[in-house]
C-alpha cells in the first residue's frame, strides 16, 4: 500500500472542490463571514473541515454507520435557530443607523468566533457527501494520507473562497439586509434537511 498517491491528491482536491462550491459548507461560511473577523472564521471552519476530513479517512466506510437520523435532526435544529435569530434580529435593526448599532465583531472575542465557526461546520459536514466520497477514496486508493491532503486542501479553499465573499457583502450591504438574507438562506438549510430527514424515516 502506498501512503503517497499524487493522482489520489489531485482526484480528491478536484471532486471536492466543485462538489463543495454550491454546497452548505459554503453557504455557512459565507454566513459565519458576514457576523465575524475573516481569519478566526476561517481558522474553525479549516479546523472544523480538517477534523471531519481525517475522521473520514480514518474510519473510511464506516462514517455511514453513524444514526443519520441523529445527525440531520441536529443539523435541522442548528440551522432553525440561526435562521430565526439572523432574522429576527435583522428585523429588529432595520431602522438602526450603521453608527448605532453595536459591532459583534468588536463584542467577540476572536476564540469565541474561532469556536462557533468551529461547531457549526463541524456539526453541519457530519454525512455529508464529500465527507463520504473522502472515507470511500481514501479505502479505495489505499492513499489515505494523499486523500486526506487532497481533499483538506479543497475544503479550505472553498471556505477560504467563502469568507472573502461573506466579508464582501458585509461591507456593500447594510447589516440588517445581510442578516435577513442570512436567515432566509439558513431557513432554506433548514427545509433541505429536514426534506432529507424525512426521506430517511
Amino acid at each position: 500500500m502506498s501512503w503517497w498517491d499524487p493522482g489520489a491528491l489531485a482526484v480528491a482536491f478536484g471532486v471536492i472542490f466543485l462538489a463543495e462550491l454550491p454546497d452548505k459548507t459554503m453557504v455557512a461560511t459565507v454566513i459565519l463571514a458576514t457576523r465575524y473577523r475573516r481569519l478566526p472564521v476561517w481558522l474553525g471552519v479549516g479546523a472544523a473541515l480538517g477534523a471531519q476530513t481525517a475522521i473520514a479517512v480514518a474510519a473510511g466506510g464506516l462514517l455511514s454507520l453513524l444514526p443519520q437520523l441523529v445527525t440531520l435532526t441536529i443539523t435541522a435544529v442548528l440551522f432553525t435557530i440561526g435562521a430565526a435569530f439572523m432574522l429576527v434580529t435583522g428585523i429588529r435593526t432595520r431602522g438602526i443607523g450603521a453608527d448605532d448599532e453595536p459591532s459583534t465583531i468588536t463584542t467577540t472575542s476572536s476564540w469565541r468566533m474561532f469556536a462557533i465557526s468551529f461547531g457549526v461546520l463541524f456539526t453541519a459536514e457530519w454525512g455529508d457527501l464529500s465527507q463520504l466520497f473522502t472515507a470511500g477514496l481514501a479505502a479505495q486508493s489505499g492513499a489515505p494520507i494523499s486523500v486526506f491532503l487532497g481533499a483538506w486542501a479543497a475544503l479550505l479553499a472553498v471556505s477560504g473562497l467563502a469568507v472573502l465573499a461573506g466579508t464582501w457583502l458585509s461591507r456593500r450591504l447594510p447589516l440588517w439586509i445581510v442578516r435577513i438574507a442570512s436567515g432566509v438562506v439558513l431557513a432554506a438549510l433548514a427545509v433541505w434537511t429536514i426534506v432529507e430527514l424525512i426521506a430517511q424515516l
